[in-house]
């Protein structure tokens, strides 16, 4: 018999449902995500470093978990919210349970909710604190609680990787930047056979250039791009000597080093079906999206950076290009996983960018 399991929000709002996964209490950022698929990779996506997930399709765990669809090691979400979670998944590729997953991991579900309402609530008043924990507790301890814990700023600290390490190809050397890197980048990378260099996401500028690569590759990754201002410095430091592509975090960053300007959106994309409109050619690529910070259209005014794509839902920044240099950057995930593999070409695209800086390095030799 499952234990009944509650989750407060710091408005005071109480749902009570199933627990599942691992028997203990968390606080973090409520968010949603409205993909249909993708559970696995959804959960274990660093991005969500110190989050809450609350998924709004209704039936999840139904293909179980396998070993192949992680998008990192380690998760480090702080909780898992779903309206019905399977017990019994069925697929030729299942090897446990979603709940299996999340007590190893110590991680708290809660099932049998409304998730609908949640969902919402949260698009009405916008991400908010909240708390998984007993029915037992006393609710007025654990808001009062709840309310006095600041959530953590350091998140890409805790998800990037503490030393570098190589993941070997004979084409391009691409240093990749781990601010909470979605192994589905890499796999990009390497399956076009680049000899990628992954290194911590406070690696230095003259640390990038003495490993001599031929690009190099922001990736996405938790927070607020203003609480790493040490990529901020080193973006800067090497612009206009090494081609670069930046997504989703990494494509913030390269905002703000390019001297334009993020916010915190009301309640962020997230899911798999967001539509995005190249400005260049006027096509329409459906999107994988996860992220709380947006770039702010407004400031880009005042410098050398052009938005290249928007978002169709909200008008939202989901590309630049810088106009002297060689370096592109995008909002959403042409990596998928989960989601649509619309816009993977990006990946082709700076291959191209490696390939004819690298020709103009060599006729000027």
């Amino acid at each position: 018999m499952m234990m009944k399991r509650q989750l407060i929000l710091d408005d005071g709002t109480v749902f009570i449902g199933e627990g599942f996964g691992a028997d203990t209490g968390s606080v973090g950022e409520v968010v949603f995500n409205t993909g249909m698929t993708g559970y696995q990779e959804i959960s274990s996506d660093p991005s969500y470093c110190g989050q809450i997930i609350t998924l709004t399709y209704p039936l999840i765990g139904n293909y179980g978990i396998n070993r192949d669809d992680f998008e990192s090691i380690s998760p480090a979400i702080k909780g898992f919210i779903v309206r019905e979670a399977a017990d019994f998944p069925s697929n030729w590729r299942s090897e446990n349970t979603l709940h299996d997953l999340l007590e190893a991991k110590g991680i708290p579900g809660l099932s049998g909710i409304d998730t609908r309402m949640l969902t919402r609530k949260i698009r009405e008043r916008g991400t908010m604190k909240g708390i998984i924990c007993s029915v037992e507790v006393d609710k007025e301890e654990m808001l009062h609680k709840l309310k006095a814990t600041e959530l953590p700023t350091n998140q890409v600290k805790q998800v990037s990787t503490k030393t570098a390490y190589p993941s070997p190809g004979r084409g391009f050397r691409v240093v990749l930047v781990d601010f909470g890197m979605k192994h589905g980048i890499l796999r990009e990378l390497n399956k076009r056979n680049c000899d990628v260099i992954v290194v911590p996401y406070n690696t230095t500028a003259q640390e990038i250039k003495a490993l001599n690569p031929d690009g190099i590759m922001l990736s996405n990754g938790p927070g607020d791009p203003k609480d790493v201002p040490e990529a901020i410095t080193m973006i800067n430091e090497i612009l206009g000597e090494i081609p670069l592509f930046g997504i989703c975090l990494g494509h913030q960053l390269f905002a703000l080093a390019g001297g334009a300007d993020t916010f915190k959106m009301k309640f962020g994309h997230r899911g798999s079906n967001h539509p995005v409109k190249d400005l260049a050619t006027g096509k329409i690529a459906i999107t994988s999206q996860n992220h709380g910070y947006s770039v702010d259209a407004d400031s880009l005014s005042a410098t050398r950076l052009e938005a290249t794509h928007i978002g169709l839902n909200d008008g939202t920044i989901e590309g630049l290009k810088h106009l002297d240099l060689p370096a592109f950057t995008v909002q959403y995930h042409p990596e998928a996983s989960p989601g649509p593999e619309d816009a993977n070409g990006l990946f082709d695209q700076f291959m191209t960018m490696m390939e004819t800086e690298k020709r103009k390095e060599i006729s000027h030799a």
